[in-house]
């Protein structure tokens, strides 16, 4: 028999711990290419089976934990993993590596969707916005909320689907009222002031011009009920470009006599005051206190025209040769028209 070496250990009858014998000189100890690891032999091996280790005190392991899981010494990365630069303890934890116990975004590589797509992390809520954006775009992986949102990839026409007053702020109580898209007027960069486009307006103005959406009519205005855009146009304000409808109206007169509304509207309302109300609607109404007999021969150096005989001035006239009123000597046609400036 050979006493030396010992053919077999009975490693159970062994007082002390295994690195009192295995280091390097007593009894192999550690290898080269061992894990870097203050542990204790048995921290990780059994004396029955010293392969494989059956356990892993990672608490004593030196180094980082890619030092080991680097898919040689140990399990790497799967290949369905988070594309990261990140090092396993980032995200993990050595008492329990899943879940991951944080994600520490600053080190992922890719779009947030490349794992924000409800099957390796959670996506989009079924509530969230409509949004072709990616995730970045509008949150950001130190803040997750409140989102900084970019209207610029937004389908022009559909801000309503957001801005219901539900997922996003909706109109005010006070907006004017319209079933224009948001983008109609607002810009996606600048909410305000709004660039209003009245070329889609079919209800008239007062329905928003009435000092409460929109400016109204000011204090000095002529009282009446109709709608702006009567006397308005809405490219140009001012002037104004009423047109009379009226049958009384007897025309535009000469610009020259530069005629305001009040000259006839004297009471500021929409009723013209007549001078001379029993003559209406003839040139009478206005003119009459203004009319001479003496020029307005009826019987040659005989009788005048009244003023009732001529309270339409644009009218024929005709000069006798008597009382009879059967013999014309001259006829005056038309000799006064209001285009003119003066009478003619």
């Amino acid at each position: 028999a050979t006493f030396k070496p010992a053919s077999k250990v009975d490693h159970t009858q062994v007082i002390g711990t295994c690195a009192s014998c295995h280091n390097g000189t007593t009894a192999t100890g550690k290898a080269l290419t061992h894990i870097a690891s203050t542990s204790a032999c048995e921290s990780c091996h059994v004396t029955l089976a010293f392969k494989p280790a059956s356990k892993v005190d990672h608490t004593q392991v030196i180094g980082t934990c890619a030092s080991c899981h680097n898919g040689t010494t140990a399990t790497g990365k799967g290949v369905t993993h988070i594309a990261s630069t990140n090092a396993c303890e980032s995200c993990h934890v050595t008492s329990t590596f899943k879940p991951a116990s944080k994600v520490d975004h600053t080190q992922v590589i890719g779009t947030c969707a490349s794992c924000h797509n409800g099957m390796t992390a959670v996506g989009k809520s079924t509530n969230h916005i409509p949004s072709a954006n990616t995730c970045e775009t509008c949150h950001t992986t130190t803040a997750w909320n409140p989102a900084r949102f970019d209207h610029i990839d937004v389908v022009a026409g559909t801000c309503i689907t957001c801005h219901n007053g539900i997922s996003a702020s909706g109109k005010p109580v006070t907006h004017i009222p319209t079933t224009q898209s948001c983008d109609t007027c607002h810009s996606r960069l600048v909410w305000k002031p709004a660039t209003f486009s009245h070329s889609g307006i079919t209800t008239g103005c007062s329905s928003c011009h009435n000092g409460t959406f929109a400016t109204g009519k000011n204090i000095t205005h002529m009282s009446t009920m109709r709608d702006c855009n009567v006397c308005h146009t809405t490219s140009v304000w001012s002037p104004i470009s009423f047109k009379h409808a009226s049958l009384e109206y007897p025309g535009d007169h000469s610009a020259r006599l530069a005629l305001t509304c009040l000259s006839c509207h004297t009471t500021n309302t929409d009723a013209a005051t007549w001078k001379a109300a029993a003559y209406r609607p003839d040139c009478a109404g206005c003119h009459a206190a203004n009319y001479k007999s003496d020029p307005h021969i009826k019987v040659n150096n005989v009788s005048r025209y009244t003023v009732s005989e001529l309270k339409n001035c644009a009218g024929s006239c005709h000069i006798y040769t008597d009382s009879t009123l059967t013999k014309i000597k001259t006829t005056r046609n038309s000799h006064h028209k209001v285009t003119d400036t003066s009478f003619n």
